[in-house]
């Protein structure tokens, strides 16, 4: 008898597929390892060395004995650091109490729906959209409502789309600014829209600000606690240590919001990962109470590199893109390629399309159907002058020899 009809899978896991940005990742790293020279600008993480002081701080701990279990939502001391740092940045008030320290970003947005939601709530979900945030309200049971942004407004929030969208049954919306896949970010216009819907309906924010340190503005950051700061017991912030001080792998993120809540994440914390890992956390204390340059030097090497990247993707006919105002990824349209084919070939989706560039141009790139919108493509630029040089190079070179 087969295997698969000896243990049936729960339905949960058999509605999500898996996520296609490691999918993409793995498969370029597997053709690279097999000789192939691919430009990879699927992987979103900062291609810079953790700041020197906090790797001392991670070997420091270890060499301290500071390996063992720490309590379930993080040590007191990096929980009053983040509080420090909500307070230090923003203005904002939060106990330590009122902080989960999690297993990176994605943990404690999966603890957050795990906590509150039950089977049929649904979730409202910007488009273009992170491509987890969706699986995480399947997973505890929700239904992802997607609220489709238009690429002609910059992909801002539309008050009339997103009233039009929600329902009795919503209990939560997405806030992504920064945004992962765009880099766009939600005027204060949109925020306002949102934050007057959330008040009335009763609405959980979560907004995600995994991205906000590496933001192109000239003037302050839009975030919906400042537009109505009424909304901190609606609201938890998510944040982390991955993207700002190019820790993506020390899987340390961490959650504010209110204190009922947290204690609800809390526990399904103890009860799946129990503590994060006790020596990232005290690297993740020295990058919070350390010097706070490191984001603006990377924001500095990643400007110049947008810049180059959107102007020559505009330069491209029939392809257009919005300029992202942070984060370290452009999101071109390339639907007016779709229908051409190559070697008889049709390119008729993102997914052909990236399989397309990755096959013949040798880069590696994240189709916009696993974000939800499928005329774009996503590419990061957390990658060398040089890389994203060539890697255009070849681009252009593909989509020329298309007919």
């Amino acid at each position: 008898m087969a295997q698969e009809s000896l243990i049936r899978l729960a339905g949960r896991v058999l509605q999500v597929p898996p996520s296609p940005t490691l999918a993409v990742n793995a498969k370029a790293k597997a053709l690279k390892a097999a000789g192939e020279n691919i430009l990879n600008f699927s992987v979103g993480e900062p291609d810079f060395d953790t700041p020197e002081h906090v790797r001392e701080a991670g070997k420091k701990a270890i060499d301290n004995g500071q390996t063992r279990y720490t309590a379930v939502p993080g040590i007191p001391e990096l929980r009053e650091a983040v509080a420090m740092r909500f307070k230090a940045d923003h203005g904002w008030d939060y106990h330590p109490d009122q902080i989960q320290i999690c297993c990176g970003g994605k943990h404690g947005l999966y603890n957050i729906f795990q906590a509150m939601l039950n089977p049929g709530d649904e979730v409202l979900v910007p488009a273009p959209y992170w491509v987890s945030y969706p699986p995480m309200v399947q997973l505890a049971g929700g239904v992802p409502v997607e609220v489709p942004l238009d690429e002609a407004a910059g992909f801002d929030l539309n008050p009339a789309t997103l009233a039009a969208k929600a329902t009795e049954k919503t209990r939560a919306i997405f806030l992504n600014s920064p945004s992962n896949p765009a880099g766009s970010i939600f005027s204060e216009k949109a925020l306002r829209a949102v934050a007057d819907m959330a008040l009335e309906r009763g609405w959980l924010v979560v907004s995600d600000d995994i991205y906000e340190t590496i933001c192109y503005l000239d003037g302050k950051l839009p975030h919906i606690l400042d537009v109505e700061p009424r909304l901190k017991e609606q609201t938890v912030v998510l944040n982390g240590v991955s993207k700002s001080f190019a820790m993506t792998g020390w899987r340390i993120g961490y959650c504010a919001g209110p204190l009922h809540l947290i204690k609800a994440m809390n526990k399904v914390q103890s009860h799946s990962t129990s503590n994060p890992c006790s020596p990232a956390q005290y690297a993740a204390l020295a990058a919070l109470t350390g010097p706070q340059d490191f984001p603006g030097e990377m924001k500095k090497a990643f400007l110049p590199r947008r810049d180059f990247f959107v102007r020559d993707l505009e330069s491209i006919a029939g392809v257009t893109c919005v300029n992202p105002s942070g984060a370290f990824y452009v999101f071109p349209n390339f639907s007016a390629y779709y229908g051409k084919s190559f070697k008889g070939k049709a390119i008729k989706d993102s997914v052909a399309m990236a399989d397309y560039f990755l096959d013949e141009a040798k880069v590696a790139s994240v189709p916009g159907a696993a974000f939800g919108a499928d005329a774009f493509v996503r590419f990061s630029f957390a990658t060398s002058m040089a890389v994203i040089e060539e890697g255009m190079a070849r681009i252009k070179k593909a989509l020329a020899a298309l007919n």
